[in-house]
């Protein structure tokens, strides 16, 4: 991300960009910048296509297209799957003769970093990974984001607010709103303000359907299940966040084997210092074996639903009951 905000303040723009991966606020900030850096609102040297079956002959002709009475034409393409498959295989032979008036920039959920096209983007503009950010740069970026409003918050609030929003920039951006909406004139942000207004977000109710799950609070793990099912959560993600913490458990018990404490472990892990804090009583509390038969399960039922064994829905309820052989 230096190399975005350099080349922008710079104004010294390479021919392709390639922005990429989970964090989807990062992804559609840098593009709005990116966008407005380079045609601001031109809109007659702008081309944007968008999803699977773009056809690349036409993007060829576009960027063969000198830009009219400007210096520069951009051409946006979102989701296309071109990282991910040979489809954009033409452009890898097009992108080093491309003449140096166009701009291409691409933005993509996943990429598959051996794919050809990947590499000449790379190897020829700049290619940038938007990951989810840990705990201390989500809190400088919220603390800015507050400070511009006037407001002050502690760190352990900060922590709360944090365990509460998640680590969606998305989802954080939109709470803050609403906590700067709450706190009106007052300047400091509390502990109450923070449980007033924070929706629990899906991955602290994971967390404690986990806990409910390994307790055999079977009644509880399936009332959380329900919650997020009417969430409009997809059974296959709750599967998914379900082995994630699993998994969580079982490095965070194997590093506090190795006398790691909480700090230590949340950055070995890239964990947020708050989370390797719930997760650590879990940890002391199960054997490894326990943990392991759980992760052993969720890939088990993982394969059932993907070779049609089992529906999604059913196979969440019999990870959760411990009922599948």
């Amino acid at each position: 991300m230096q190399t975005l905000n350099q080349d922008m303040k710079d104004k010294s723009f390479k021919k392709m960009y390639l922005l990429y991966g989970e964090e989807a606020f990062l992804k559609r900030s840098y593009k709005n910048r990116l966008k407005d850096a380079l045609i601001g609102d031109d809109t007659m040297n702008y081309n944007y296509f968008e999803g699977k079956g773009i056809d690349v002959s036409e993007l060829i002709s576009l960027a063969d297209t000198m830009p009219f009475f400007t210096e520069r034409r951009l051409i946006l393409v979102e989701d296309s799957g071109f990282f991910k498959s040979a489809a954009g295989e033409e452009l890898v032979t097009y992108l080093p003769s491309m003449p140096d008036t166009t701009c291409f920039l691409f933005v993509e959920s996943e990429v598959d970093k051996r794919n050809r096209l990947y590499k000449k983007v790379k190897e020829l503009g700049h290619a940038a990974e938007m990951t989810r950010q840990n705990a201390a740069q989500l809190a400088t970026w919220a603390g800015t984001i507050l400070s511009k409003e006037g407001k002050k918050i502690t760190r352990n609030t900060m922590e709360l607010f944090l365990s509460m929003a998640g680590d969606d920039m998305e989802n954080i951006k939109m709470e803050l709103e609403k906590l700067v909406s709450y706190t009106g004139e007052r300047d400091v942000v509390t502990d109450q303000d923070v449980r007033e207004i924070c929706t629990e977000r899906v991955t602290s109710r994971i967390f404690d359907m986990v806990a409910a799950i390994v307790g055999r609070k079977t009644r509880q793990a399936m009332d959380l299940y329900e919650d997020l099912l009417t969430l409009k959560e997809p059974p296959m993600r709750i599967l998914f966040l379900i082995a994630r913490q699993f998994n969580q458990i079982l490095q965070v018990k194997e590093l506090m084997g190795q006398g790691m404490d909480k700090s230590s472990i949340a950055s070995r892990l890239k964990m947020q210092p708050f989370v390797v804090g719930k997760t650590m009583p879990q940890a002391r509390a199960f054997t490894k074996e326990q943990i392991l038969s759980y992760v052993t399960l969720c890939v088990d039922m993982e394969e059932a639903v993907k070779t049609g064994k089992l529906q999604d829905r059913l196979a969440v309820e019999l990870l959760i009951t411990n009922q599948y052989h």
